[in-house]
């Protein structure tokens, strides 16, 4: 089972992802995607998805029209651990790619 990140610990990757927001209450970082329309969005979410069963770390999220909110956490842990920063990471990545 992964260790919930140190307070400096996550204060330090999350300078590295500063359009991520942390919620204290929930112990989890949080992100709104926003897209053209439906279809990128939800093509968005088929790569997000195909990311995160290889790393069997599933995000909570949603989906209205052309926007796509995501929250991170690792529920068996009762926090935010380096799995969830791992997997903002490649949402950011996955995120860039469709932008450019």
């Amino acid at each position: 089972m992964s260790k919930t990140l140190a307070p400096a610990a996550r204060k330090a990757a999350l300078d590295t992802l500063p359009l991520w927001n942390y919620d204290m209450a929930r112990e989890a970082i949080s992100r709104r995607f926003s897209f053209e329309d439906f279809v990128e969005a939800f093509g968005f979410m088929s790569q997000v998805a195909l990311e995160a069963e290889k790393m069997n770390h599933h995000p909570e999220w949603t989906n209205v029209y052309r926007h796509v909110d995501i929250r991170l956490t690792t529920h068996d842990a009762g926090g935010l651990t380096e799995l969830d920063l791992a997997l903002a990471r490649a949402i950011e990545r996955i995120a860039g790619r469709m932008a450019g």
